[in-house]
């Protein structure tokens, strides 16, 4: 039985990174980007990547009992990803998500085998974390991958992620743009890319209406999947030289677009990276390299206001 589950583990894990650079050249605008498609990844999201990384690393050490139970607080992504790895990896997965998120991320995450509890999270996504904290503290069958705080999350997306880019632009990289949830990804890739090129400006995306790098007060937006409230700790080892507020309806503007024009049916934090790379491009001129992510496939939207009949 081993053998059936390391080969169906085998298979699942090379679905996960390698994933293609597009080159998308937008008009009236006059700037083309270069875009990895983090949407072809298994489950559909970049946080394979994290999933992938931190339970291999946590079977490895022996951290992961065959009775453990793999618990995570995720406004879905990871949840989807942890569900789908730590499933077929042979572990119990549960995944606290706040109870409004959409339906789609909840029968993701259900149809993948993990067990979902909802809480009222208030605005605040920090009542899961400590959920999950308390919860880990009551038994001790739970492990938790700490997705906000784990440093493999940093390492995976710097050597794995951002090593991919450096492979896939032509020359000198000018800018990277991506914006943040756990701070992983935009940590990690720019420490690969400041690292091969010295001179490459490093810009977190953030919602207009909760722009916290700019000390605002945290409100309402509706760019799933970043700034959940609060500036993570992995964000603070990021090379970061600015930050870009793009509000919520130039996001879905740029998402239905990219539906429409490109056939590219990704998720609203892609178009946001897109609204807000467009702006460093735009600045830097036509011969500028600016990178960003497509993060995450589209049907675990349909249900919210990016899909409303326009």
């Amino acid at each position: 039985m081993d053998d059936v589950r390391d080969s169906r583990v085998a298979a699942l894990f090379s679905l996960i990174g390698n994933t293609p650079m597009i080159k998308l050249r937008f008009e009236p605008e006059g700037v083309t980007l270069y875009c990895k498609c983090e949407f072809r990844n298994a489950s559909g999201s970049v946080k394979d990547r994290l999933a992938r990384h931190v339970l291999s690393d946590a079977k490895k050490r022996g951290l992961l009992k065959p009775d453990s139970n793999i618990l995570e607080c995720s406004s879905g992504n990871t949840g989807i990803a942890l569900s789908m790895v730590g499933s077929v990896m042979g572990y119990k997965v549960t995944i606290l998500m706040s109870a409004s998120a959409s339906e789609e991320r909840r029968r993701l995450i259900r149809q993948l085998g993990a067990e979902l509890i909802l809480f009222d999270s208030a605005g605040k996504y920090q009542t899961g974390i400590e959920m999950s904290r308390q919860m880990a503290a009551e038994d001790p069958r739970y492990f938790l991958p700490r997705q906000f705080e784990n440093p493999l999350n940093v390492q995976d997306h710097e050597f794995g992620t951002g090593e991919e880019i450096i492979s896939q632009v032509d020359g000198p990289i000018d800018a990277f743009i991506h914006g943040f949830g756990t701070g992983g990804t935009l940590a990690g890739c720019g420490l690969a890319i400041r690292k091969r090129w010295p001179k490459a400006k490093i810009y977190a995306m953030e919602p207009a209406e909760q722009a916290l790098l700019a000390g605002e007060c945290p409100c309402c937006h509706m760019i799933e999947g970043v700034a959940d409230g609060f500036i993570p700790e992995l964000l603070r080892s990021a090379p970061l030289d600015d930050h870009i507020k793009v509000t919520s309806a130039d996001a879905m503007t740029m998402t239905r677009r990219l539906h429409r024009d490109y056939g590219l049916l990704v998720g609203t934090s892609s178009g946001a990276n897109i609204v807000a790379s467009i702006q460093i491009a735009q600045q830097m001129g036509p011969r500028a390299n600016v990178v960003t992510l497509l993060c995450d496939r589209a049907e675990r939207y349909f249900s919210t206001p990016l899909f409303d009949r326009t």
